[in-house]
């Protein structure tokens, strides 16, 4: 009997995997194109649909003031305002935080988002075998140092993950587009 449901376990694994292989579509050579002119021009925000805090003991335990839907390793921002917007040199956030302070914070709470607004420092970019990005740099808020990564595929979806010298580290996944003319920000 055991060996019945070992087997079929297998052949339910096997089928999703090849599922999984066979769902995936190169990209194609216009949306290459595309994320090299949004990334050599330096020109882009990203808005995240979803962040992903660490799911420590405390995030558990709070885990019922984040509303339905959310849990403590995924909580949605479609409706909440966010953004991470490079334009140049330039480096500008509104990022929600979720997660636990490692020492130091503001008095008064009020530095419960990862807000950037000045230059980046060591910009690098680095192109991956699947047609993505790696692009990493440091910035700071008004009171703590960011690493920040983000991984950008030729759909433009995209993964950050940043990590603050007082914060524990939390990912956002969205969407990366153009930056509009003139504009600084998206929420400018």
């Amino acid at each position: 009997m055991k060996t019945i449901y070992l087997k079929l376990a297998v052949s339910v694994f096997a089928l999703s995997l090849i599922a999984c292989v066979s769902s995936k579509t190169p990209a194609s050579p216009a949306e290459i194109s595309h994320l090299e002119s949004l990334l050599n021009k330096k020109k882009f925000t990203i808005e995240s649909d979803w962040a992903h805090p660490i799911a420590s003991m405390a995030m558990q335990e709070a885990s019922m003031l984040l509303g339905p839907g959310n849990n403590p390793s995924a909580i949605n921002l479609i409706g909440n305002s966010n953004f991470l917007t490079v334009s140049g040199d330039s480096i500008s956030s509104y990022l929600p935080y979720f997660g636990e302070r490692q020492g130091g914070g503001s008095y008064g709470g009020d530095d419960t988002t990862i807000e950037f607004k000045g230059l980046m420092r060591n910009y690098k970019i680095k192109q991956k075998k699947d047609s993505s990005y790696d692009i990493s740099f440091e910035a700071k808020s008004h009171s703590e140092n960011f690493n920040v990564n983000i991984n950008v595929f030729p759909n433009l979806k995209t993964t950050m993950i940043l990590s603050g010298s007082t914060r524990t580290v939390i990912r956002y996944t969205g969407k990366m587009a153009a930056l509009s003319k003139g504009s600084t920000s998206k929420n400018n």
